[in-house]
């Protein structure tokens, strides 16, 4: 019972404690009928992009095709990770140095 007090005690410090705020940088966008482009950074270094445009226009296997990267520092040890993906009819399609590959059959 000592050991749940002193956890919550504890839990409810690191949730107090102050943190940086962090504030959008950029933020740039293009929206059209059949496209859109999309860029946001914040002042902590995260940033995202992103792309799209529609495929097949007025067919029956019309669709969207996304292409975009965003990428993120980690608090702790200050590593700069970053994810590029496309996401298309084939499914969303991750990339990135940090990600687990699966092996070739």
């Amino acid at each position: 019972m000592k050991f749940l007090i002193v956890f919550v005690a504890l839990f409810a410090i690191a949730l107090a404690a102050p943190r940086p705020e962090v504030e959008i940088v950029r933020n740039d966008s293009d929206v059209g009928p059949e496209s859109y482009n999309y860029a946001v950074a914040t002042s902590d270094g995260t940033e995202h992009n992103e792309s799209g445009q529609l495929k097949n226009v007025g067919s029956e296997d019309e669709a969207i095709s996304v292409q975009g990267a965003y990428t993120w520092i980690d608090e702790k040890t200050g590593e700069k990770f970053t994810v590029t993906y496309i996401a298309d009819e084939n499914g969303f399609q991750p990339q990135g140095a940090h990600l687990p590959v699966a092996p070739v059959a």
